[in-house]
């Protein structure tokens, strides 16, 4: 970013890459700040740094969950208007009818939000599991709502879902594995009920990126071509072949190049018209999840992008689907799709403040002092010495003498105040180095590494394992950035570190135009006031996924909705208390209080402690139970 002009807005814009990830619902401000447009048909928005004060205000401290429900209903209305301008442009004769998988947040809130802002278009829900069966059936209230039952099954699993198509839904049951198929026989017979089957293919089309491998002919899940037959013959002894209605596949999450999609809709649209030809009651085609989100904005196949969008998307599915059978004269199914992820991922923002530094930049250069260890001298003068000339050579130096004086002192030939004066200087030399290497055109190999070696560690009040998983499970980028002072030139480079006592508690991989970076451009933290930043995109799968590493529990979580006057909280979920997160792990707070106070009161009792200490003591400690898990920051 060598640029004369001054800083300003534009150009943090640029840095975060917000045009591409953000748009149409975060921008850069004119203020400075992080600015909401939760609706895009509306000009109305939301001042994400001021948002932070008001809810403070109300008592809600950092880190802090929002989600705005008028992105999530934006993203549903996108998706349906998507497929719907498609129907009509290739004058498909069917309809659409997309579903929500569960799975991807099954927050109460969330889940009664989807369901109420997809009735327009008849949005249904996707369960993978006997937990998320009874949530469906509970949230979606709708005569003929659609639920699709996916995942392994039980004998109640799908006895539950046969008999709740008596509620006046259209419940239907997806074999994922030969075996169900027994089950859901028995049950048929037993009740009987004539139950609505699908069955999972296995596609050797696959996806791309770390989920290819959840597709192909070696997937977890799915029937092969062979049971996919055994299905139908059997069935068709039973004269229950028009049961089976559905045809789904998935070929991975976060699809990042339409070209799998293509490849995959060819041969399941096959499929579907050979089931029909055969005699089945097909009438849906399931294309199940991997529509991507463009988490770094670059609009590319790499795997935290997509070099397609909705529109496209839902272009090539519904072409595939109806060239296939028009050409076998076989009637166009309802399709239905489950993206999860594009749906609810945009509509959550994670907020939280950096608490604490680590800076390699305020270690200053002492004077030499004339009895020093000649270690400590050749330093010295290497320090001195640095020019664009000779940045490897200075560099060799400083590595050498650091690596000689921790052998010196091991075998007590140094003190340790010789060693921290070598330690210090060394890191005098490093970042005079690196700043050599900004006035380089190449920068050689070794020291490519030097600008994350120099960075700072900024210590953020959240848990990276409860709040966003995935970036410790699978690499995950989320679009990481300040929610202000973005008139400001961000002149550290830093990694994030969270509140674990675990070395994966940490962020080092942040979003770029390229590629990776290993730092992420920050402004120096001021005691006057809080540094927030924001983990946008993370809607989906990180509040389900996280764990109470060192016990740090769930973040205060607010709904946010637009109003005529500007916005209302519509739901407030207070974060986890010590107390509550220790009943997850079976601990009994009360009996704790107990146990303390007895210690103190042998404490007391032996004069190791006064009266009004042990009362400071039991307060802190009952007090302490009662408070959120994560730091109270003192503004």
């Amino acid at each position: 970013m060598a640029n004369d002009a001054p800083w300003s807005v534009s150009k943090s814009a640029e840095l975060y890459q917000i045009r591409g990830w953000g748009e149409p619902y975060y921008v850069a401000g004119e203020s400075g700040q992080v600015e909401v447009h939760p609706n895009p048909n509306v000009d109305r928005k939301v001042n994400l740094f001021e948002l932070v004060k008001d809810l403070r205000g109300r008592g809600l401290e950092l880190p802090l969950l929002i989600r705005f429900s008028d992105i999530l209903a934006d993203r549903i209305k996108r998706i349906n208007e998507s497929f719907a301008k498609a129907i009509a442009e290739y004058n498909y004769p069917g309809v659409y009818r997309g579903v929500y998988p569960v799975k991807v947040n099954q927050q109460r809130h969330l889940v009664e939000e989807v369901v109420e802002f997809g009735r327009p278009w008849q949005f249904g829900l996707e369960a993978g599991s006997k937990p998320e069966l009874l949530i469906a059936l509970s949230a979606m209230q709708d005569t003929g709502g659609l639920i699709l039952c996916n995942g392994y099954k039980d004998y109640k699993y799908i006895e539950t879902a046969v008999l709740a198509q008596r509620f006046g839904k259209t419940v239907i049951v997806t074999l994922e594995r030969i075996e169900e198929l027994d089950i859901i026989l028995k049950v048929s017979e037993q009740t009987g009920l004539r139950p609505l089957i699908g069955v999972r293919a296995k596609l050797t089309a696959k996806g791309v990126g770390r989920w290819a491998d959840s597709a192909g002919e070696r997937a977890k899940f799915g029937l092969t071509s062979s049971e996919i037959i055994t299905v139908v013959d059997r069935l068709a002894e039973r004269n229950m072949l028009d049961c089976l209605q559905l045809l789904h596949f998935h070929i991975g999450s976060q699809i990042s190049s339409i070209i799998p999609i293509k490849n995959a809709m060819q041969e399941a649209s096959q499929i579907f018209v050979e089931l029909a030809k055969m005699g089945a009651g097909m009438k849906y085609l399931d294309v199940g999840g991997g529509l991507a989100v463009d988490y770094d904005g670059s609009k590319t196949d790499f795997h935290a992008s997509k070099n397609y969008n909705i529109e496209e998307y839902a272009n090539d599915i519904v072409y595939a689907i109806k060239e296939a059978c028009e050409k076998s004269k076989v009637p166009c199914p309802t399709i239905v799709s489950e993206s999860g992820r594009a749906i609810a991922a945009h509509q959550s923002v994670l907020l939280f403040e950096v608490v604490g530094t680590s800076d390699v930049v305020s270690i200053q250069l002492g004077d030499l002092q004339p009895n020093a260890h000649p270690l400590i001298k050749g330093l010295h003068e290497t320090y001195a010495g640095i020019a664009l000339k000779n940045v490897q050579e200075a560099w060799h130096d400083a590595l050498q003498a650091k690596d000689e004086a921790i052998s010196l002192f091991k075998f007590g030939y140094i003190s340790l105040r010789d060693r921290a004066e070598v330690e210090r200087l060394f890191w005098c030399c490093a970042r005079k180095v690196g700043q050599q290497l900004k006035r380089m055109r190449f920068v050689p190999e070794e020291l490519r590494d030097l600008e994350k070696i120099l960075a700072s560690i900024y210590y953020c009040n959240f848990s990276v394992f409860q709040s966003a998983p995935d970036c410790w499970a699978i690499d995950q980028l989320f679009p990481i950035m300040p929610i202000h002072r973005l008139d400001e030139e961000p002149t550290v480079r830093a990694t994030l570190a969270d509140l674990t006592c675990d070395s994966d508690g940490a962020i080092n991989d942040f979003i770029d135009r390229d590629d990776i970076k290993h730092v992420l451009e920050v402004h120096d933290v001021k005691d006057t006031e809080p540094y927030v930043m924001g983990m946008f995109l993370n809607g989906a799968y990180q509040e389900i996924l996280g764990d109470l590493h060192n016990l740090f529990g769930d973040t205060n979580t607010v709904h946010v909705r637009l109003s005529e006057s500007g916005y209302h909280v519509s739901h407030v979920v207070k974060g986890d208390s010590v107390s509550e997160v220790l009943h997850y792990v079976q601990y009994a707070p009360e009996n704790m209080v107990e146990k303390v106070r007895m210690q103190a009161e042998r404490a007391l009792g032996a004069g190791e402690i006064t009266i009004p200490q042990m009362r400071l003591l039991m307060r802190n400690y009952e007090e302490g139970l009662a408070n959120y898990t994560y730091l109270t920051v003192d503004e």
